[in-house]
């Protein structure tokens, strides 16, 4: 898992290289729900664009301070010329302080390319998936523009493989996590699939396979303790799944953008390609901002920590996060009242109060070995 950590850590000087090593461009993107396999199919790198988790003070002229923390660090991260090696920016519809961190990108950090994709709210509604086909075909015809190549059906078949083989393969080792003691940690998984936001799919796709040949014969003799779920808005930070694993738990589950959410499902293929690529991210599991009229979120959060027999759950919040306010104390009262399973909620700023949080962890497991004695 090494290769994962050493990415995260480095996803700048990893971005810089590829752009070196292949002349391509690499396209900055905001949200999971922009359509990777368009992407790759122009042969563009996508990049996800993630805060620092460091204090900064350059927002300020750009951005509410009572937007979330999370959309103010990416900003910074742009205004701070951390990514000056990306060739364009794009953004799927998506909360309104990450939509303001890509309109003060735009007219703050000027690029030869940005483009924003009409993603719908409401993705259960019947015109949800036509309209989403028009707008990928949109955004698919805008990158032909900005690269000079046509993409084919062939570069449309390529870049869905490669996404699906990146999700099914991550899916297989998460599927591992559901043994007694997995034989791989929160802080771990995390990185995978962190680490796929950054690498170029095709490198990731291998590093996985070889993963999954490894973990058979690796030493699992580590005391899992306590079986954590994390659920909650995004979360990049493994400091804070470190801590609470140092303290006596593992969290073998996970419900964010930054997690399960962005691989979970694949794209089913035919010949309406365009049209297949828009319901697999329709039909992924939803954003809370998403999950419309229906509320799908729920029963999926539930199910899984059923499969993965979960027995609490850290429940986290971006500071000023008005979607997953609205959803966290109905997940955690169906947690408790339907699955007996307690929940601690921490809410993030941009950086953690590493002793207000062990603390309040370290009481929240104690008390989660008091009752399952």
């Amino acid at each position: 898992m090494e290769k994962f950590h050493e990415v995260v850590q480095s996803r700048h000087q990893y971005a810089r290289a590829w752009k070196e090593r292949t002349g391509g461009k690499i396209l900055g993107y905001f949200c999971t729900y922009i359509p990777e396999e368009i992407v790759y199919a122009a042969g563009i790198l996508p990049v996800r664009v993630l805060g620092s988790h460091e204090p900064q003070d350059v927002t300020d002229p750009h951005i509410y301070p009572m937007f979330c923390p999370f959309c103010r660090d990416c900003l910074a991260q742009g205004l701070l010329s951390r990514y000056d090696y990306l060739d364009g920016i794009t953004i799927g519809h998506s909360c309104m302080h990450i939509r303001q961190t890509f309109a003060s990108w735009e007219m703050h950090i000027p690029l030869s390319y940005s483009y924003f994709i009409a993603m719908p709210a409401t993705v259960q509604s019947p015109s949800a998936k036509p309209f989403l086909k028009g707008e990928f075909a949109a955004f698919m015809k805008s990158l032909e523009e900005w690269t000079g190549k046509t993409i084919s059906q062939g570069d449309l078949d390529r870049g869905i493989d490669m996404l699906n083989t990146n999700r099914r393969l991550m899916r297989q080792i998460y599927e591992l996590r559901k043994a007694e003691a997995p034989p791989v940690s929160g802080v771990e998984a995390m990185e995978m699939v962190l680490s796929s936001h950054f690498a170029d799919k095709t490198e990731h796709n291998q590093w996985l396979a070889e993963t999954l040949q490894e973990l058979p014969e690796r030493d699992n003799s580590r005391d899992p303790g306590i079986r954590l779920m994390l659920i909650g808005s995004e979360d990049d930070d493994t400091e804070m799944i470190r801590l609470a694993e140092e303290l006596g738990s593992t969290v073998v589950i996970d419900e964010h953008c930054t997690g399960s959410r962005y691989f979970w499902n694949e794209v089913v293929n035919g010949e309406d390609r365009l049209g297949a690529i828009a319901a697999r991210y329709l039909e992924r599991p939803p954003c809370p901002q998403k999950d419309w009229p229906a509320r799908l979120r729920l029963p999926h959060i539930m199910q899984l920590a059923q499969d993965y027999q979960v027995q609490g759950a850290i429940v986290i919040q971006q500071k000023f996060c008005d979607p997953h306010e609205f959803d966290n104390p109905v997940i955690m009262r169906e947690l408790k009242e339907k699955l007996g399973i307690p929940s601690l909620f921490l809410e993030f700023d941009i950086t953690i109060p590493a002793g207000q949080f062990r603390t309040r962890i370290e009481a929240f497991l104690e008390m989660l070995q008091l009752e399952l004695v």
